[in-house]
């Protein structure tokens, strides 16, 4: 709980008779000021780049599509007459750009993504952009072809946070539902059923009605705004985090939603403890922490701290750890390396690069390293840093990768394989980069500290192709030339 340490932090204000600034800065992120404060920049930001029609879906598409091209010295040049038009990447091919116009999109802007394949081993992406959500599927050649959209809520407004997971109701059955979450008033929760893709004809995409269309609709937030959502595939529950208003019942912390039952979801709690959490993963605990073996742990990212909670009982969830760090300046998301032993994460921080705050003061990417192994005193043990300046966002684990969205860096793919036996982070290496965004590539440090370029990217297909989102061009599948074991 945050209060413990608030109070060992009031104790120390008391005695120096002045107020910490880290005791200030706490009282910020409390009352949402931080968060609030940050949206706005990014949106002041994005609405600078509407304004030069870098959105404007509405007049048509602003980038063109692109298709193969092979990653060579460097560079991928989708046009051959047009040498100097190119992206900077490493060991990582382009395979095909589609805008988020021809995507469906009437406003051309982006934000998460996530994947879904299907019992015959069809691979489709979903697209999250500000007025709902696209579907494609990802063809053999690693092309993508427009199948539909589904909406955001009727008579919502326009939002840039849209958030997607697929989940499946039972251990019997394979993730083909997908709940989306989205920033706007009153949008709340949509499921939807992905097998309701499999009929369709890219020649022919469908627009599914917001509600008619859904398996169900969760309409029980305070405002209908979540910031995001998760879920846990052995439970069968989904998590609706960063809902508000903060004074709610739940804090704006962990949603309980019972998804057993896709057609009548139910929420029978929340743990509201730490506040807020910006995001999170949840699973069944096998690691060597022998307390939890076989609870349900939620690894909380809540601003300033990584918070770590039991869930198992959903009407009374327990908080285990609260745990700060160095230049913490907005814990934004993070991911457990292994999922069966639990014993290491990684963290990302969204503004220590902006604030010049801890490690990440150079301006370049720096992943956090931690050692969960005593879940009720997790400790930080090293990081790593990114090769050029840019802000990381989203990175997501497959196997011995991470696959981390880096704003106008584009994707980078780490190996992560080393971190169990050496956790300071000294082993982690790059070993695939695709840059999406290269209008900062000629700036100090290779890139830029601002909010442009990929939000989120999907790694988990078996075909090896990857799926990029980003903010202002659209949807792109990149594959590795040589996977590194």
């Amino acid at each position: 709980m945050r209060s413990l340490v608030a109070v060992a932090a009031f104790v120390v204000a008391v005695l120096s008779k002045e107020m910490p600034k880290d005791l200030e800065r706490a009282k910020l992120y409390d009352s949402g000021e931080i968060m609030e404060a940050s949206m706005a920049k990014k949106e002041a930001f994005w609405e600078s780049r509407r304004k030069m029609n870098l959105f404007n879906a509405a007049a048509g598409p602003q980038w063109p599509e692109l298709h193969f091209a092979q990653c060579k010295d460097g560079r991928a040049v989708p046009f051959r007459d047009e040498p100097n038009n190119f992206y900077r990447c490493n060991n990582m091919n382009l395979h095909h750009f589609v805008s988020h116009t021809d995507l469906g999109s009437t406003i051309g802007q982006g934000s998460s993504s996530w994947g879904w394949v299907s019992d015959n081993g069809r691979e489709f992406a979903i697209i999250a952009q500000g007025d709902g959500a696209a579907f494609a599927e990802i063809t053999n050649a690693g092309k993508l072809r427009y199948l539909g959209r589904l909406p955001q809520t009727e008579g919502t407004p326009t939002s840039q946070w849209r958030e997607i997971r697929t989940y499946k109701a039972g251990l019997t059955m394979t993730s083909h539902y997908i709940v989306i979450g989205s920033e706007t008033f009153d949008h709340h929760v949509q499921i939807f059923d992905l097998k309701k893709l499999l009929d369709l004809d890219y020649r022919s995409p469908k627009v599914f009605h917001p509600k008619e269309d859904l398996t169900s609709w969760y309409s029980d937030l305070p405002d209908g705004r979540a910031h995001n959502v998760l879920a846990n595939d052995e439970t069968g529950f989904a998590y609706i985090v960063g809902a508000r208003p903060r004074n709610s019942t739940c804090r704006s912390g962990l949603i309980f939603l019972d998804l057993s039952n896709p057609s009548n979801p139910a929420s029978p709690g929340c743990a509201s403890q730490d506040g807020y959490v910006h995001d999170a993963q949840c699973l069944i605990y096998r690691g060597p922490h022998t307390k939890y073996v076989g609870r349900e742990i939620c690894y909380g990212y809540n601003e300033d701290s990584l918070t770590i909670y039991d869930v198992t009982d959903k009407q009374w969830p327990e908080l285990i750890s609260v745990t700060s760090y160095e230049g913490a300046s907005y814990t934004h998301q993070g991911w457990v390396l292994n999922t069966q032993w639990q014993e290491f994460l990684v963290l990302d921080d969204e503004l220590d690069e902006r604030e010049g705050r801890g490690p990440a003061a150079n301006g370049r990417p720096t992943t956090f390293i931690w050692d969960i192994r005593d879940l009720e005193h997790p400790k930080q043990t090293g990081y790593y840093q990114g090769p050029r300046v840019t802000i990381d966002h989203n990175q997501y684990i497959i196997g011995n990768y991470s696959y981390q969205s880096n704003y106008g860096a584009g994707l980078s793919v780490l190996d992560i394989s080393s971190i169990p036996s050496n956790p300071t982070g000294a082993g982690v290496r790059e070993i695939g980069w695709f840059d999406i965004y290269p209008e900062d590539d000629n700036m100090r440090g290779g890139g830029s500290l601002e909010f442009v370029g990929t939000w989120s990217s999907y790694g988990g297909f078996p075909s090896g192709y990857i799926l990029i989102n980003t903010i202002e061009r659209g949807a792109w599948v990149v594959k590795l030339q040589t996977p590194y074991s």
